[in-house]
């Protein structure tokens, strides 16, 4: 039989009933005579309620300390979780990250897998056991509890996946697959039975919160077949899988449609239009840890330039601050800030071999009147920035131009 590595998220295992449940679904599994490892996050709202803790006690919460918190709050769940499977009469065996042992680097609160050790993994699924690991957490060389990151279960589950060479990676979450678009924008979206890891990598990259997008990446990286899958109802979810095993059948020209609320936009005005000049902006705006997305810049008939570029919503001040800095050194015009903004992306292998889409999704806004302020592209994404009140309005719109409303 099968090898699967089973993820379940904070919001299926929210309550002791819940939990039961999830022992349940894997006794069915169990039944079926496949070998199960299950990883699990924190029961819903446990992690916040830790780092609130954290933060009445200490203004900026040391890093060590703080892995040594949240990682907690995993270590309930799996020890829950056997319970509940030992009760209806399997085996199972609860491990945190440093038991198994994941190795990560010493990056705390953002650490990155660099080992896993299988030996007794192997050895409790030989045994006819249920192994059940602790998500989100690993240890580093000093024996150091560490942290992959808000959403690192993602990742834990396709890591012991790619270390175990198991048959499927399979997310449990409180959807029942990855769809065209979000359901609650547009009423026709649909479920994709079948996406690419790199359409799936764009898509959580522009938005689409379903997977976190290191876990995307390592499952293109170690070929880790991985199933998106409702935890509480029945169904075949989404298969997420290299292009190569679509087979011959011909692909959409656009599968889905993600878009991020979260932006904001920052311009310099009036910049020199000088070699190494986006540079003296961009550099320090990255030391101090914002992350940069899309990227515009236009040259003036004066010899200067306007650079304008977008970040998360909630680094915009800390963004702004940075810039001023540098125009005023620069003696740039003005700098201005919006976070009245929202990034759309339509994301497709299909385009790759299809003309035109750009044109299509162009005119498609054009015709509701949606003005455009930057564009960025990809070989398989467009994605455009736009005004935040026109961001459902664009999405049903594209949605429909496109075609995805149809089966």
């Amino acid at each position: 039989m099968s090898v699967f590595v089973q993820k379940f998220g904070g919001t299926s295992v929210g309550t002791t009933e819940k939990i039961k449940a999830v022992a349940d679904k894997i006794a069915g599994f169990r039944d079926q005579g496949h070998d199960i490892v299950v990883v699990v996050s924190a029961m819903s709202g446990e992690t916040n309620r830790l780092i609130g803790l954290a933060s009445e006690i200490q203004g900026h919460p040391d890093p060590r300390e703080m892995d040594v918190l949240v990682s907690t709050g995993e270590q309930v769940t799996i020890a829950l979780l056997c319970m509940a499977l030992k009760d209806r009469g399997y085996d199972a065996r609860s491990y945190t990250g440093g038991q198994v042992k994941i190795l990560t680097d010493d990056a705390h609160t953002k650490a990155r897998i660099q080992d896993i050790d299988v030996v007794n993994m192997r050895a409790d699924l030989d045994a006819g056991r249920v192994v059940v690991v602790a998500g989100f957490q690993g240890v580093d060389d000093g024996g150091n509890i560490t942290t992959l990151g808000r959403g690192g279960s993602d990742t834990t589950g396709v890591a012991l996946a790619a270390a175990l060479k198991a048959d499927e990676c399979q997310i449990y979450t409180d959807v029942d697959g990855v769809y065209t678009t979000d359901p609650r924008v547009v009423d026709g979206a649909r479920r994709l039975e079948r996406v690419t890891f790199e359409e799936m990598l764009e898509m959580a990259s522009s938005g689409s919160k379903v997977l976190q997008i290191r876990a995307v990446e390592f499952a293109g990286k170690y070929n880790v077949p991985l199933r998106v899958l409702h935890s509480f109802q029945e169904g075949q979810g989404t298969l997420i899988t290299l292009d190569e095993e679509n087979g011959s059948m011909e692909q959409p020209v656009v599968s889905g449609i993600a878009f991020n609320r979260d932006e904001a936009k920052i311009s310099i005005l009036g910049v020199p239009d000088a070699p190494g000049v986006a540079s003296q902006v961009l550099a320090p705006v990255g030391d101090a840890n914002v992350e940069i997305d899309v990227i515009v810049q236009n040259i003036a008939a004066d010899n200067t330039a306007d650079l304008t570029f977008t970040c998360n919503r909630s680094d915009m001040e800390k963004a702004k601050a940075v810039v001023q800095k540098v125009a005023d050194e620069l003696k740039a015009r003005e700098v201005v800030a919006d976070d009245k903004i929202a990034k759309i992306s339509i994301v497709g292998v299909g385009m790759r071999s299809h003309a035109g889409v750009a044109s299509k999704m162009f005119k498609t806004l054009a015709a509701e009147n949606i003005n455009i302020q930057m564009i960025t592209t990809s070989e398989i994404k467009i994605s455009v920035i736009i005004a935040e009140k026109y961001l459902e309005l664009a999405v049903r719109a594209l949605h429909s131009a496109f075609g995805l409303d149809q089966a």
